[in-house]
């Protein structure tokens, strides 16, 4: 029988890695294009309209499911930093953001199979619904600086608490981008953790 699901964002292509790894994240698929590199395929980014085009066919989706559940907003799509990304403003759109972001998730992951169901390719699309994830951003800066100074004060590895792939991308910026300390992940999901350590 053939597989026919597309990987999704925050998961290996090869089932059978390590559980803790240096900087999982599907963000930016570092796993997914080591796979690929592995498997003597060269990958190529897609260009920008092509980019533009997944992200009109997660607009539509995404403007659909509003239209079923009777959700009033606006949806803007664009292109930021090399991945397709969909935005939906306005009031009442917290019910589709969820308990720390479950829900959005979730429709991301529809959004992005509506994608591949149109395109036959897996994408990397970004759904944000009323501004979450750049209020997440923020919030998950702070906590990574917090690690980080404890780190630097007591020398110890500090565990944080079990991240979505977006939250432990956002994490691992913060880190990566500080002296004396780095951080990777641990765990499977959806316990799947950051640990920051100090530098050796």
């Amino acid at each position: 029988m053939t597989d026919t699901s597309i990987p999704r964002a925050d998961e290996s292509l090869d089932e059978g890695t390590a559980p803790i790894e240096a900087s999982d994240d599907a963000d930016t698929d570092v796993e997914t294009e080591e796979a690929g590199a592995e498997a003597g395929r060269e990958k190529k980014a897609p260009a920008d309209s092509d980019l533009f085009r997944q992200s009109e066919i997660a607009a539509d989706y995404v403007e659909g499911l509003l239209d079923i559940l009777d959700y009033d907003g606006d949806i803007d799509e664009l292109v930021s930093g090399g991945r397709p990304v969909v935005e939906v403003v306005g009031g009442r759109l917290q019910s589709l953001v969820g308990q720390r972001g479950a829900t959005l998730e979730a429709l991301q992951e529809l959004a992005r199979l509506a994608v591949f169901r149109q395109t036959g390719s897996p994408s990397r699309l970004l759904l944000d619904i009323g501004g979450y994830r750049a209020t997440r951003r923020k919030e998950l800066a702070a906590v990574a600086r917090n690690a980080v100074e404890k780190v630097k004060e007591y020398g110890e590895p500090v565990r944080l608490e079990p991240m979505s792939a977006f939250e432990r991308k956002c994490v691992h910026d913060v880190v990566n981008a500080m002296a004396g300390v780095e951080s990777e992940s641990e765990g499977v999901e959806p316990n799947r953790r950051i640990v920051v350590r100090p530098v050796d």
